[in-house]
C-alpha cells in the first residue's frame, strides 16, 4: 500500500473542488482523486502553501481501482513558509501492520492457520500447567520452571497473534501508537523472561547430573522462586528500558511496518529522528540478554556432557542424557530460530524474509514446546492420565 508523505495545498484542493476535505475531531479526512499513473506507482510532491492550511502529516489507508485515494491527516496547522518538507509527528496515532501478505486469496489460509496454531499453544501449554500444578510428583525444581516457561509461552503468543487475527478478520491494518508500545514492551518482556528461563533450567539440570547428592539442598524452593524472580526482572527492566526509548522518538509519514506486530527493529527503523542510541542500547540488550544465558547454558552443558561421558555403564548414560533432551531440544529450537532471523535479515536485508522468520519463534516454538515435553518426557505423560481420569471420575 503506497503511502502519501506529501500532497499539493489544501486550500488548491478545495477551491479547485479536486477532491473533499471532512473535518473528523482531530482528524481531516480527505478524498483526492489523482491520476492512474501516481495512483499506480506512488510518488511525492512538494507541498506548497500560500500562509493557509497546509497538509503535516497523511497517512494513505485505501485507495479503489480508479486510483482514487483516501488520505488521513492530523490537525493541519498555520504557517507562512512556502514550501515544507515531509513532516515528522511524535505523537502519532497509528501505524499499518503489512502482515504476511497482500494477497486478499490467502487471508482466510493465514486465519485459520495462525487460530490452529494459537488455540493448539494455549491449550498444550496450559495443560502442562495444569499437570504440574495438580500432580505432587512434580512438585520439583524441573517441573516449576517448565510451567513457568509454559506460562512465557502463553503469553508470547497472546501479546501478538490475537491482533493479527482480529485485523485479518476485520481487513483491517491499523494499530494505535499505544497498542503497538505496548506490543513492543510485552514482546521483550516475555521474550526476554523465557531466554533467563531456559538459562535457569539448564543450570537446574547442571546441579541434577553433576552434583545429585546435594540436588534438593541447592535447588531449594527459596532459590527455586528466587531465580524465577530474577528472570523477570532482568526481562522487564530491559523491557521498560527499550520501550521508553521508543517513546522519545519522532516518525515521519512512513507509518507502515513490514511485520505482523511491532518489532523494535522495525519501529526504530521507522522514525526520522536520530535512533543512534536507541540502535546502540538494542545491540547491546541482544548481547547481554541472548548472549549471557546462552553462555551459561553452553557451560551447564559442557559440564553435564562431561559428567555423563564418564558414567561407566550404557544405561545410566542414557538416562542421565534423557533427563535434560526435552530442555536441549527447547534451547536449539528457540536459539536456532532467533539466530536464523537476525543472521538471515543480515545477510538478505528482506524485511519479508525476516517476518516470515520471526513467525518460527513467536509461533512455532511456543506451539511445539508442550509436545516436546509431553512426548520426550514420562511423568509429564502420566500426570495428564492422572489428570483427565481424576477429571473423568468427577463428573
Amino acid at each position: 500500500m503506497p503511502v502519501c508523505t506529501e500532497l499539493e495545498t489544501m486550500d488548491h484542493i478545495v477551491d479547485k473542488r479536486q477532491g473533499l476535505l471532512i473535518p473528523f475531531g482531530d482528524m481531516y479526512f480527505i478524498i483526492i482523486s489523482i491520476a492512474s499513473d501516481y495512483g499506480r506507482h506512488g510518488g511525492h510532491k512538494p507541498c506548497y502553501t500560500t500562509g493557509l492550511l497546509i497538509c503535516r502529516k497523511i497517512t494513505v489507508i485505501s485507495y479503489n481501482k480508479q486510483y482514487a485515494k483516501v488520505c488521513i491527516l492530523r490537525r493541519a496547522v498555520k504557517s507562512s513558509n512556502h514550501h515544507i518538507g515531509p513532516g515528522n509527528d511524535t505523537h502519532i496515532s497509528g501505524f499499518l501492520l503489512l502482515g504476511l501478505s497482500n494477497k486478499p486469496e490467502l487471508q482466510h489460509l493465514l486465519f485459520g492457520l495462525f487460530l490452529s496454531m494459537y488455540v493448539i499453544t494455549v491449550f498444550g501449554n496450559l495443560l502442562i500447567i495444569l499437570a504440574v500444578s495438580s500432580d505432587s510428583h512434580l512438585h520439583t525444581p524441573m517441573y516449576f520452571f517448565l510451567a513457568n516457561l509454559s506460562f512465557v509461552d502463553i503469553c508470547v503468543t497472546s501479546t501478538i497473534i490475537p491482533k493479527m487475527l482480529v485485523n485479518i478478520q476485520t481487513h483491517s491494518k491499523v494499530i494505535t501508537y499505544t497498542g503497538c508500545i505496548s506490543q513492543i514492551c510485552f514482546s521483550l518482556l516475555f521474550a526476554g523472561w523465557e531466554d533467563f528461563l531456559l538459562a535457569v533450567m539448564a543450570y537446574d539440570r547442571f546441579v541434577a547430573i553433576c552434583h545429585p547428592l546435594h540436588y534438593t539442598v541447592i535447588m531449594n524452593p527459596w532459590l527455586c522462586g528466587l531465580l524465577a524472580l530474577l528472570s523477570w526482572i532482568m526481562s522487564a527492566l530491559n523491557s521498560l528500558i527499550q520501550s521508553l526509548m521508543v517513546l522519545t522518538l519522532s516518525f515521519c509519514s512512513e507509518v507502515e511496518i513490514p511485520h505482523f506486530f511491532c518489532e523494535i527493529h522495525q519501529m526504530i527503523q521507522l522514525a526520522c529522528s536520530d535512533n543512534f542510541l536507541n540502535d546502540t542500547v538494542m545491540y547491546v540488550s541482544v548481547v547481554v540478554l541472548a548472549c549471557g544465558p546462552l553462555s551459561g547454558i553452553l557451560y551447564s552443558y559442557s559440564k553435564i556432557i562431561s559428567s555423563i561421558y564418564r558414567i561407566s555403564s550404557a544405561q545410566g548414560k542414557y538416562k542421565a542424557f534423557s533427563t535434560c533432551a526435552s530442555h536441549l531440544s527447547v534451547v536449539s529450537l528457540f536459539y536456532c530460530t532467533v539466530l536464523g532471523v537476525y543472521l538471515s535479515s543480515a545477510v538478505t536485508q528482506s524485511s519479508h524474509g525476516r517476518t516470515v522468520a520471526s513467525v518460527m519463534y513467536t509461533v512455532v516454538t511456543p506451539m511445539l514446546n508442550p509436545f516436546i515435553y509431553s512426548l520426550r518426557n514420562k511423568d509429564i505423560k502420566e500426570a495428564l492420565i492422572r489428570f483427565f481420569r481424576r477429571a473423568t471420575i468427577a463428573r
